[in-house]
């Protein structure tokens, strides 16, 4: 016993020892001294250690060597991928770089996890064999196995480096998922009913009373909002919002955010457009558009206008956390009505890890208002079929307008489905008053970007951000469909134009997204979806999840980009939703299978808790923390780094020229400019090239002149390189110079 007091002493040492490492080694800091993404190591080793020596002397200790060794296993995994802050998908490395570029004691314990859980496979093969037998199928195995292969990796243009990344990674997923099973496996069994106990009090009643009809489970309870919802709803506002503070730094990284935020700032001052600037090549800022001496942003007005008010009220950044935290208790409500109170309760706390939905409530993206919007439909046409209220009806159609304002190929999709709904298909048909309210308050919300767009481009059914892309790349480029004119030529579009092969390699690089961000799970994402897919009982609520997803999936084959690696799969964020119901419905089959008798007690359906439970943490002490760090914190090397240089610098009235790349280096920087080129505050222009600067020059010949670098030039932060300087004095020695 005293040995094993100090062995435990010893081990927590250790885990302490690892964490204040983790925090003072400038290994693990930038330049800057901020965090970098090795640190997410030391962190779980410490974590990992610590978990251990709490259970080395109890009845716990095996499941506590298990538990360690897989969330050190993720972390070391980590550490093999290649992410970082530019727009790329995450790969491993090839076997040859992975051989000679990693730390020899990481792949030493990738060996020695291997061999441990290899060796404890081995060991209960026999009884996991017969489970599988009576539970499976043979080709739903193989189709669930051949499904989460490929969902591996994304496609890369290199076929060797491609195929080494998918094997790779599906070695790493299945060492992770034997693993969780040898952790699961080593949970005491004079424990379980005790442990089942919690999960009930906690979640809800489990095992065959969850398995009967879900329709009825809960009939005439109220579908009131209970205090785990509300507590689920502010977790996420709180953790989205400290996200957005301390990885986002409050600042748009991705172009379309900056353009957001100007819309809003448009809006938040009343007008649709204003003047243009005195030098419109020195103020380009993408999706901004200069027609006719006028100045405005060729976005979809839905958003912004939402966004207009947290810039109204000085907390732009705050706006999608909140809106998230609302989402949280519609998604509640949502899951209780079509199926259970337990399924909705799972869902939520699934949905308060995901990594899809935090990190997408964390930025300026449209994507969580859309979410918003389509939520309050859907509720809106579940009261409508509950009460006969027509209200109900034109509440949903309003919304469904909403998201038609924000994103046009969302809304459509939205209305499909929800005029299916509303007609019978897969529910119960409404009354006629309320169907005719759906359609008018969709179009009478939707019809508003008729005037709107004949404002800006002349035509009612020209949207402003076509008519940009028109001009700025060349005609028919953003049209829906197939076509060899398709696309902006962007690095990230498999081929030039939009064809069938593209469309199924933007599909590829979506569910590879799915597979790492819904849950960030080592194990795999979609393993539990796949298994409802494949071989779980559908309720009929499973069939119109799926057919939501097979909607926009469908719809956005025809578009000829992914969304790219930014936020997930953010074009396919409406599937978010049916994408956590299937998976606790996949909770569901398996706990089935496991009160079938054929494992022992009904109490052994309370080890798949324990392995839910087990990967939301390793996703909240490994997933998270890298991601923040090692990706959105100064993602696409935005940096917010011009007003703490006006205040240490005193621009004051001045003419700021911003030297470097277009993006980031000036997007950055015009994200703080004034909407009103001419007051007393500092201007910010991109310093394009000498033409341009004489142009700026003599435009505010008035001011003081700063030549500030950005971080293209600089490879970190933006810097003074000259300043004050005299305008008239510059544009002197300019034109002498020309």
């Amino acid at each position: 016993m005293i040995l094993t007091r100090v062995l435990q002493f010893l081990i927590s040492c250790l885990g302490i020892f690892s964490l204040v490492w983790a925090f003072s080694d400038p290994r693990f800091r930038d330049a800057e001294g901020f965090l970098n993404g090795r640190f997410c190591l030391p962190l779980a080793v410490g974590l990992g250690l610590i978990t251990l020596a709490w259970g080395v002397t109890g009845r716990l200790k095996r499941f506590a060597f298990w538990f360690a060794l897989a969330l050190v296993g993720q972390a070391v995994a980590l550490q093999m991928i290649e992410a970082g802050q530019l727009i790329r998908y995450q790969h491993y490395k090839p076997f040859g770089r992975l051989l000679t570029e990693t730390h020899p004691l990481l792949l030493v314990y990738l060996i020695l996890q291997t061999a441990l859980v290899v060796t404890g496979i081995r060991t209960h093969w026999s009884k996991m064999r017969t489970w599988l037998r009576g539970t499976f199928n043979r080709w739903q195995l193989l189709g669930i196995g051949i499904a989460l292969f490929l969902a591996g990796a994304s496609v890369q243009r290199e076929i060797p480096f491609y195929l080494s990344d998918l094997f790779f990674a599906a070695f790493v997923q299945t060492l992770s998922l034997g693993n969780i099973v040898l952790m699961v496996w080593a949970f005491p069994d004079e424990m379980l009913a005790g442990l089942k106990e919690k999960i009930r009090r906690l979640f809800g009643a489990t095992g065959k009373e969850s398995s009967i009809d879900l329709s009825q489970a809960d009939a005439g309870k109220p579908k009131a909002l209970e205090r785990f919802a509300g507590f689920a709803a502010i977790w996420v506002i709180v953790l989205a919002a400290v996200l957005n503070v301390f990885s986002y730094e409050r600042h748009p990284h991705v172009p379309d955010e900056v353009v957001y935020l100007y819309h809003a700032r448009f809006l938040a001052e009343g007008v649709i457009t204003l003047a243009a600037p005195p030098v419109p090549d020195a103020f380009d800022i993408y999706l901004m558009e200069v027609k006719d001496d006028r100045w405005y942003p060729s976005t979809h007005p839905g958003w912004p206008a939402i966004l207009s008010l947290g810039v109204r009220l000085g907390v732009p950044w705050l706006v999608n956390p909140l809106l998230a935290g609302l989402n949280v208790l519609l998604i509640y409500y949502l899951l209780w009505e079509l199926y259970d109170r337990r399924t909705a309760r799972v869902g939520v706390f699934l949905l308060c890890i995901s990594p899809w939905y935090i990190f997408m409530a964390m930025n300026f993206m449209t994507h969580t208002f859309t979410l918003t919007g389509a939520l309050v439909a859907t509720v809106a046409i579940i009261q409508a079929r509950k009460t006969g209220k027509a209200r109900w009806g034109w509440l949903a159609g309003l919304m469904v307008g909403v998201v038609s304002l924000t994103r046009p190929l969302e809304g459509m999709v939205l209305a499909g489905l929800l005029g299916l709904w509303a007609i019978g298909v897969g529910g119960r048909r409404l009354k006629v008053t309320t169907i005719v309210a759906l359609v008018l308050g969709t179009i009478l919300v939707g019809a508003t970007i008729l005037p709107y767009n004949k404002l800006l481009t002349g035509s009612q059914t020209v949207f402003p951000l076509n008519a940009y892309i028109d001009k700025h790349y060349g005609p028919g480029r953003n049209d829906f469909g197939f076509g060899p004119n398709r696309g902006l030529d962007w690095g990230l579009q498999p081929f030039p134009g939009h064809s069938p092969l593209g469309a199924i390699i933007n599909a590829n690089l979506n569910i590879f997204s799915l597979n790492i961000e819904l849950f960030g799970w080592s194990t795999g994402s979609l393993l539990l979806i796949l298994l409802v897919v494949f071989a779980g009982m559908k309720h009929r609520s499973d069939y119109l999840m799926i057919s939501v997803i097979v909607s926009i999936f469908g719809a956005h084959i025809f578009y000829w980009f992914s969304g790219g690696p930014d936020f997930g799969a953010r074009y396919w964020y409406l599937m978010l939703v049916p994408c956590i119901a299937l998976a606790v419905r996949g909770i569901w089959f398996i706990e089935r299978a496991f009160e079938s008798g054929s494992v022992g007690s009904a109490d052994q359906s309370a080890r798949l808790m324990v392995a839910v439970l087990s990967l939301c943490i390793f996703t909240l002490v490994n997933f998270f923390p890298w991601r923040a760090i090692d990706k959105y914190h100064h993602y696409l090397r935005m940096r917010p780094d011009i007003p703490h240089l006006a205040k240490d610098y005193g621009f004051g009235k001045s003419l700021v020229l911003i030297r470097g790349d277009w993006h980031p280096d000036y997007e950055s920087a015009a994200a703080y400019n004034s909407l009103d080129l001419h007051s007393n505050a500092p201007v910010y222009a991109w310093d394009r090239n000498p033409e341009v600067r004489a142009k700026l020059l003599s435009a505010y010949s008035d001011r003081q002149v700063w030549i500030v670098d950005g971080p293209s030039l600089t490879r970190g932060g933006f810097k003074v390189s000259e300043g004050p300087l005299s305008a008239r004095i510059l544009l002197a020695q300019e034109l002498g110079v020309r």
